[in-house]
């Protein structure tokens, strides 16, 4: 793939057509992810709204992936509201398979980092995933993550195969 132009931003309302659009092509493409078919499994009304919450709060952030204002990967932090927890957010990560290994999870890792320790009250980003995913366990390690457990049996595969799943973690200071 040639050089291309990546744009970052946070998701709004008016994106939750194509957000769902977006995250069943990739539940089809890909066993890494807990998504099914259905992908989020929300309507739009109900995603719209969720997006218009996470756009306002302070401790969690959806941010979109563009090429030629097309949706190509997403990022996430999600932390709990309750004051003994609101520190802590949960990431995810999602791109379509056609833009895998050109550096975008690495950008939007680096922007959720960074906008957790500058702009959140996060202290604490964990993600769990699994861990035969070679190339997301590495990209998370590189950006500081380390394994705190390995959860036996975590998730299975289409075929009901067990896999084992790593729960990662960074600390903000």
């Amino acid at each position: 793939m040639s050089e291309v132009e990546i744009t970052l931003r946070e998701a709004i309302p008016d994106d939750a057509v194509e957000i769902q659009k977006v995250s069943r092509k990739i539940a089809k493409e890909t066993d890494f992810l807990i998504m099914d078919e259905n992908g989020l499994g929300l309507t739009e009304e109900l995603l719209q709204l969720q997006l218009a919450d996470l756009y306002e709060s302070e401790n969690n952030i959806l941010l979109l992936a563009l090429i030629d204002e097309q949706i190509v990967g997403m990022a996430s932090v999600k932390a709990g509201t309750e004051k003994i927890i609101a520190h802590i957010g949960e990431i995810g990560i999602s791109i379509l398979k056609e833009f895998w290994g050109i550096g975008l999870g690495s950008a939007l890792l680096d922007e959720l980092i960074y906008w957790s320790a500058e702009q959140s009250p996060l202290r604490r980003l964990e993600l769990t995933v699994q861990k035969r995913n070679e190339r997301a366990v590495h990209l998370y390690q590189k950006f500081g993550f380390e394994t705190e457990a390995v959860m036996k049996r975590g998730a299975c595969d289409q075929q009901g195969a067990f896999i084992d799943v790593l729960l990662m973690s960074k600390l903000i200071d």
